[in-house]
């Protein structure tokens, strides 16, 4: 997802596309009316999930007389610098699954044909969720098709929160907060943390400035402007920096990945955690103890916004746009969407969602800014940084964000 798109693979999508507006057949190199499509491994490992990419396969092809649609399974860690291949080579797939982050390096560089035009044809495209229907979008155009999503919500034991009296979830920021504290008063082991949040985890610290209605960043007339010093903003920073200090003991500078917190709750040191609704597989022996909830709001009832995860369908230059549209229009349909759904995905559009926990978090969500320059900010940490100032005391809350805003909007106008 961090790899730099070089300027020759710019040149080269340019490249690409200039021959792709003069071929009627598709991709170069690839055999009359086959269609190429790569999606990930995850549906090929699930044999029931494998079938439905079948049936979406039988439909085009039923409805697409003489055409046949090949199928590749790509693995999460090559699959990139294989599409960066088959571009500089000219026979890129004809539709591609991408991760939801992995989209606007892309759709900058122009490795993607527009789909704006034909957007009403695909299934559901008005319902679309929000947070991948984002991750789609270029410069106002559309590029990726939503395919499924995952949701951020928390992991709790429910052994501690019975021993501490807790007989209901929390459904405001304001119950979490007092659910802790009765945690922190019950549960006396060392190292124990009510709330296990890593200090710089701007995954979860983003999620209360949007439930404050702020922004990271926002873009007018093609220029970015970082947002993480407007009022609103300011006002989710500080209620993070609040409850990180009533829930949480864990370090103030640390990071999600050092260590990972499904394996500080392995080790029964956590009361609860924000974090992917799956981290329940990574959990040992209080997998049998643990339950979720959605991250709530500080309106009582409402979700807190997560970060939505997820993958999305694109059609990369060269491809035979219109056969390509078709196939993902069968996949991504109502049948293939409740299908997938069924297996404990959560499916690409709000009129199918459900009553899940999962589902109820992925129904309110935020992602990235779509800018060619994200990257950069992620790479430099400048979110991270904001956040150990701001949890530390080094910088007050306005005076880390405003640093945080003037360094966004200089990289992503870079």
């Amino acid at each position: 997802m961090k790899t730099r798109i070089s300027l020759a693979l710019v040149v080269l999508v340019v490249g690409v596309a200039a021959v792709a507006s003069t071929a009627i057949g598709g991709t170069t190199g690839k055999a009359a009316n086959t269609l190429t499509v790569w999606l990930m491994t995850d549906a090929q490992q699930n044999p029931s999930w494998e079938k439905i990419v079948n049936a979406a396969t039988a439909a085009f092809e039923k409805d697409h007389a003489g055409w046949n649609v090949n199928v590749q399974y790509k693995t999460w860690g090559n699959h990139l610098q294989q599409f960066d291949a088959t571009l500089a080579g000219g026979n890129a797939p004809d539709v591609i699954e991408l991760g939801n982050t992995e989209m606007t390096k892309y759709m900058a560089a122009g490795a993607f044909q527009d789909l704006t035009s034909v957007k009403s044809s695909i299934p559901n495209s008005s319902n679309w969720l929000a947070g991948l229907a984002a991750s789609g979008k270029y410069g106002g155009k559309v590029y990726g098709v939503p395919y499924y999503a995952g949701s951020r919500v928390i992991t709790y034991r429910t052994d501690l929160f019975k021993q501490a009296g807790i007989k209901t979830v929390p459904t405001s920021l304001a119950d979490f907060t007092a659910a802790a504290k009765k945690l922190d008063a019950k549960v006396k082991t060392k190292g124990f943390s009510p709330v296990y949040i890593a200090g710089t985890d701007w995954y979860v610290a983003l999620g209360f400035v949007y439930d404050y209605g702020g922004k990271i960043a926002t873009q007018t007339s093609g220029k970015w402007k970082g947002t993480l010093d407007s009022p609103k903003a300011i006002a989710g920073l500080t209620a993070y920096k609040n409850f990180f200090a009533a829930a949480s003991h864990a370090s103030k500078t640390t990071d999600e990945a050092h260590p990972f917190p499904y394996d500080v709750y392995a080790k029964g040191l956590v009361g609860a955690m924000p974090g992917p609704s799956w981290v329940t597989c990574c959990v040992a022996k209080y997998k049998g103890v643990s339950a979720q909830f959605v991250m709530p709001s500080h309106t009582k009832g409402q979700a807190m916004p997560g970060f939505q995860g997820g993958s999305n369908l694109g059609v990369p230059v060269g491809a035979n746009k219109a056969a390509a549209v078709d196939w993902i229009s069968a996949y991504t349909s109502n049948a293939s969407m409740t299908a997938i759904r069924a297996l404990g995905n959560i499916p690409n559009t709000t009129s199918l969602l459900g009553n899940t926990v999962g589902e109820r978090a992925a129904a309110k969500s935020w992602v990235v800014p779509t800018a060619k320059n994200w990257v950069a900010v992620e790479n430099g940490n400048i979110l991270r940084n904001m956040l150990q100032q701001i949890l530390t005391g080094k910088l007050s809350v306005k005076q880390a964000a405003a640093s945080a805003s003037d360094n966004i909007t200089s990289v992503l106008n870079g």
